[in-house]
């Protein structure tokens, strides 16, 4: 299809952030899909960026990430908006220890928004994502897209569309509502998005809880790579 393929080649030109290592293998690829439509406003950015950097200084989550048989998982985050509106703030990073995963959240919160306030495009989001873990150079156990957003598609693709190409990859998705204007978005979420074994939804009532909703969902994600 060519929104497939568009969405492909979009993600295959992003910008990187941090060099590639050697692609020792992994428990966990992990895409960390982030909503940067018009509905996030720059202090919301803030604190979703913000939470994801100091998920990965938490001494919990670098234990769990480093205690699986590989001794490491791979992370990329993805900002996305409207149809064609990708930007890879980080790309692929093996997280074996403390220091990797302080590069990580360094990077991260360095990240810039970029991308113009746009449409919120959540299936080509999950085409992008997938198509950005299907070039993981880290051979992983398990792969995940972890999205996050506080709204239901609105533009481009279905989400149900970013779906099926993930489920099409064998790529679990699991998602995080952020619900403070939108009360049925973690309805919508379980209904339309998520997918895979042990696929999941979890909700932040608002962006002020963002921070300890991602620690929480990132520990589950790894714990379940863990285990598989």
């Amino acid at each position: 299809m060519p929104i497939t393929r568009r969405a492909a080649l979009a993600s295959a030109l992003l910008p990187t952030a941090l060099p590639v290592a050697t692609a020792e293998p992994v428990d966990l690829a992990l895409a960390l899909a982030v909503d940067v439509s018009a509905s996030v406003d720059f202090a919301e950015f803030g604190l979703m960026m913000g939470g994801y950097a100091a998920a990965f200084r938490d001494a919990e989550l670098i234990a769990r990430a480093t205690s699986g048989p590989r001794g490491a998982v791979a992370v990329a985050v993805l900002l996305w908006a409207g149809p064609g509106e990708h930007d890879l703030a980080v790309t692929w990073s093996r997280v074996g220890g403390a220091e990797e995963a302080e590069a990580v959240a360094a990077a991260i919160d360095a990240t810039p928004r970029i991308l113009p306030p746009g449409a919120t495009a959540l299936g080509e989001a999950l085409m992008a994502s997938a198509a950005l873990l299907a070039r993981c150079p880290f051979p992983a156990a398990r792969r995940v897209i972890d999205v996050s957003g506080d709204g239901p598609a609105n533009a481009g693709v279905p989400a149900r569309a970013g779906r099926a190409a993930a489920e099409a990859l064998g790529i679990t998705v699991n998602a995080l509502a952020v619900v403070h204007e939108e009360p049925e978005l973690e309805a919508y979420y379980a209904e339309e998005v998520i997918t895979g074994p042990g696929a999941f939804v979890l909700r932040a009532e608002t962006y002020e809880d963002f921070a300890e909703a991602i620690r929480r969902k990132l520990l589950r994600e790894i714990g379940a790579a863990l285990v598989a």
